[in-house]
């Protein structure tokens, strides 16, 4: 028997990484040593005080029941955190746990717009920038984000085509899939520019631990008016190694944080304690641990976009995030099928930039997330496949 599905499952392709598993199984039943750069999972350890804290908390019958509610233990450490890292104080009314921010973003327009309304969402991108939106019935508006602009959006190009039905804006940097930052003139324009247009900035915060060269990873917050027109997303997942304990929070204008908070409290009973007590302790820890994962990603961004040059790629280095955007080489055009004969002739995998929306074309995302000799490796492997 068929059923009639949702029209919106027209919109969802099989997802990219289990096309890409397959492809890699079929490497490895050959006997080929694989380098799989595709998937954005940290390959550090969480550290051994957050996971004792979780196993303790496990321990106790009376920790799996619902919790309802975020603990004071974890509110409290955001509060410290967001004070000391970033220089911004959060009040509780400003604070609340999702699932981690790709759960988060996938739901927020649900308390923010009505079917017919608009997001604005950068391409190239995260998927689920786009996803979300549609998810609620909200048409996601796409602004570009060339090189000619150092991958900022054009505020004054955009503004002349605002819709009244835009409600939000989602913006990110460190970006992933880009690896490129913002500098922080760029969000003084466009905490003001969001000011005067009546605009919500929804900044997906998920890097600003792992960026490059001095760099400086801020929170939207920390800009002059900010709480009146942004939220924020902050994940534990990438700077804490915990990614699949679905670690992160909605920060920010306390009107949106509480209708939001309604929403989730009518599809979750609140983040499950242990991971609670878990997420707590890496808050307080110090940061000395990410800062040496940052210098590590550095390491590794160097041997593989300055590896990739010397065989004849040109390759701009990230700027943060643990992923690299690169040009296709020469005479190709279509990712997909450039990553498909990467695998077949080098056995490295990276990801087709289409996957991030139409100005990806014509490019791929590598994930730092093998150790720096292993990169040097994959370089070999593709210098002698051939393929450039």
């Amino acid at each position: 028997m068929e059923f009639e599905l949702a029209e919106r499952m027209n919109d969802f392709e099989e997802g990219i990484f289990q096309i890409l598993d397959v492809h890699k199984k079929k490497m490895q039943e050959k006997g080929r040593k694989i380098y799989n750069l595709s998937v954005g999972t940290p390959d550090f350890k969480p550290s051994k005080k957050v996971m004792e804290a979780v196993s303790k908390a496990a321990l106790d019958p009376e920790n799996y029941k619902y919790s309802l509610c975020d603990r004071d233990v974890l509110t409290d450490a955001l509060k410290q955190k967001y004070k000391q890292r970033y220089g911004v104080e959060l009040s509780d009314q400003e604070m609340m746990t999702v699932y981690g921010s790709q759960e988060g973003i996938a739901h927020i327009a649900l308390a923010l717009c009505d079917p017919g309304d608009q997001i604005l969402v950068p391409d190239p991108g995260y998927p689920i920038f786009s996803i979300g939106p549609k998810l609620a019935g909200v048409k996601a508006i796409t602004y570009e984000l060339l090189p000619e602009n150092n991958y900022l959006p054009d505020l004054d190009l955009i503004a002349e085509g605002l819709s009244n039905r835009v409600k939000a804006m989602i913006v990110s940097y460190p970006l992933n899939p880009i690896g490129k930052a913002a500098p922080l003139e760029f969000y003084e324009k466009l905490v003001s520019w969001a000011m005067e247009h009546k605009i919500l900035i929804i900044h997906d915060n998920a890097y600003s631990d792992i960026i490059f060269d001095g760099r400086k990873g801020i929170s939207i917050l920390s800009i002059f008016r900010a709480k009146e027109c942004c939220v924020e997303f902050y994940s534990l997942s990438k700077s804490f190694n915990v990614t699949g304990a679905r670690i992160a929070f909605l920060v920010g204008n306390a009107q949106v944080v509480t209708a939001f908070k309604k929403v989730r409290s009518q599809i979750d009973y609140g983040m499950f304690l242990p991971i609670q007590y878990g997420a707590a302790v890496a808050l307080m820890e110090d940061e000395s641990l990410v800062k040496e994962q940052c210098r590590i990603y550095e390491e590794r961004r160097n041997v593989l976009c300055g590896g990739l040059r010397q065989i004849g790629w040109d390759v701009e280095d990230s700027e943060g995030s643990m992923f690299v955007w690169a040009k296709l080489p020469g005479a190709y055009q279509n990712s997909l099928e450039f990553v498909l004969e990467l695998i077949e002739k080098a056995c490295v995998i990276c990801t087709p930039g289409d996957v991030f929306g139409s100005l990806g074309c014509g490019h791929v995302r590598f994930a730092l997330t093998l150790p720096a000799e292993q990169l040097k490796e994959a370089v070999s492997q593709i210098e002698r496949s051939g393929i450039l």
